[in-house]
């Protein structure tokens, strides 16, 4: 298989980092092609504007969107942009490696998303979910937290960390058409001893080596409802 790690974190010493260079290994040791877009070492731009297309279709009034859509068709895409689109489709797997920032990714790789998942050839009309731009690919989340374990569920204090999660792993993947795996979650990371970080690598280890038997998450097929997207 191929896979593409996106990695977003400024600290090469991080263990959001060692993350990252432990999925590369493992999945190379398997035999899987691995790509990674650094993020912060690519300094990747993340800002979304007039300047990611080679020309305007539309320059009396600028709607990103329509232009994403009329760029993708006629290759008018930014190269930066254009190279990520080329790393997504060759791969069969793309992994988010991030810390969560304030119950999201951080910027750049919000910037990443918003640039690269392009309107007309990741979405577009009815082309979501079960029909999207991306069906017939995998994708899921490695991220690391500051919270405990305990913080996080239905009666804890944050409530389900799957909440949290919905904008990217629904309201991203899932609408671009990938089908989800479980996320791995590290947590409390900046507080815990070195030899709990090393348990945790060796579980993703685990984790990665089984992702063959782990359970998709489960979101909306377009068949479920009308033309209207009423529910059937």
């Amino acid at each position: 298989m191929n896979f593409l790690i996106v990695h977003a974190h400024p600290e090469p010493q991080s263990f959001t980092t060692a993350l990252k260079s432990t999925a590369k290994q493992t999945l190379e040791k398997l035999g899987h092609s691995v790509e990674i877009s650094d993020l912060y070492a690519m300094q990747f731009n993340p800002i979304a504007s007039q300047e990611d297309f080679l020309e305007l279709n539309q320059p009396e009034y600028f709607n990103y969107a329509l232009e994403q859509r009329n760029a993708s068709k006629n290759q008018l895409l930014a190269p930066d942009i254009q190279a990520e689109i080329e790393k997504v489709k060759k791969a069969d797997l793309v992994i988010l490696n991030f810390p969560l920032y304030w119950t999201s990714v951080p910027a750049i790789l919000k910037g990443w998303i918003d640039r690269v998942f392009v309107s007309g050839l990741f979405y577009g009309g009815k082309r979501f979910y079960n029909h999207g731009g991306m069906t017939g690919k995998k994708a899921m989340l490695c991220l690391t937290l500051g919270g405990r374990t305990h913080m996080f569920g239905e009666n804890s204090i944050h409530g389900p960390i799957e909440n949290y999660l919905s904008p990217i792993q629904r309201g991203t993947l899932a609408y671009a058409g990938f089908e989800v795996l479980p996320p791995f979650i590290a947590y409390h990371v900046p507080y815990i001893s070195q030899e709990a970080r090393q348990t945790l690598l060796e579980d993703y280890v685990i984790y990665l080596t089984h992702l063959d038997q782990l359970e998709s998450l489960k979101f909306p097929k377009l068949e479920q409802f009308d033309e209207k997207l009423y529910p059937l």
